[in-house]
């Protein structure tokens, strides 16, 4: 079965009707439900729904957009209504450890992201990466200093508008966003890294933790804000370890978390599966 080509995600102050409305409208709009979410936060009074259709007549969709202004009006809804017949624009922001980098490129390969990647950046040269097949994605080396960083952030928005990306991952790339550019990516930046913060902070993070003997490795995806590595989580998992294992065993494991984590991360966002509640995320997983 093909997947539905439209989403409507939609937040806002719970009452009743929302549902009633909104399903209403689309399917007098010709929409045919395919799939639907929704939860109540009983913390916040707040409401989110997942809405994905197909239409039965071709060309609707900009009526159909410019009409759900009353509904959303009416509910003080905030809300998106994305195409998914095209391919979402992402920029790959990566430094020396490319494990990540590699996988996002491997699942786009054989169509399990619908992206189109924009550009790769790096803080290191392209002989970090002669070993992988780019596949003619156009790659800049945007070094930085302490000295160039407002620059060198400069240079990455640009890009961020030249390319059209609706979307930037940073596949391990080891450079902390300035508060400006955090802004900027609000909501369109997500991050990867081990799940040891604020424990084990510095170099060799995986290492201190064997030190400490620590039973289970992890890895956070999440939204950049202005808040260090602390935005809205969209993904987790962890693994158990043991005695037996080795810094280099915990390295290992915690590559192949960082690579399913992020991936499964990006596709959430990708597939409108994530709405940001504060400094938490409601995710719509299937």
């Amino acid at each position: 079965m093909s997947k539905p080509r439209y989403v409507l995600t939609l937040s806002c102050v719970n009452r009743p009707g929302i549902v009633a409305a909104v399903t209403t409208y689309l399917f007098e709009q010709g929409g045919d439900i395919r799939e639907a979410q929704q939860f109540d936060d009983m913390e916040t009074s707040k409401f989110f729904a997942r809405i994905a259709f197909d239409l039965t007549h071709p060309g609707g969709i900009e009526g159909l957009r410019e009409n759900f202004a009353t509904i959303a009006a009416r509910f003080s809804l905030t809300y998106a209504i994305n195409d998914h017949g095209t391919p979402r624009r992402v920029l790959l922001l990566v430094s020396k450890f490319d494990h990540c980098l590699v996988d996002l490129l491997y699942r786009w390969r054989i169509g399990e992201l619908a992206l189109t990647p924009t550009a790769i950046v790096s803080n290191h040269g392209p002989e970090h990466f002669a070993g992988i097949d780019l596949a003619g994605i156009p790659f800049h080396h945007l070094p930085i200093t302490k000295d160039t960083k407002m620059e060198q952030e400069a240079q990455i928005w640009a890009l961020v508008q030249e390319t059209q990306s609706e979307l930037v991952v940073l596949a391990r790339y080891m450079q902390v966003l300035s508060d400006a550019l955090s802004s900027k990516l609000s909501g369109k930046c997500i991050n990867i890294h081990h799940s040891f913060l604020p424990g084990f902070k510095g170099a060799k993070p995986y290492h201190q933790a064997h030190s400490r003997g620590v039973k289970l490795i992890g890895a956070t995806a999440h939204y950049v804000t202005t808040d260090l590595d602390e935005g809205p989580i969209i993904e987790q998992d962890v693994e158990r370890i043991s005695h037996a294992d080795t810094p280099d065993d915990l390295v290992r494991k915690g590559r192949d978390i960082e690579r399913r984590v992020l991936a499964r991360a990006v596709r959430y966002h990708l597939e409108d599966r994530v709405i940001l509640n504060n400094k938490k995320s409601v995710v719509f997983t299937v």
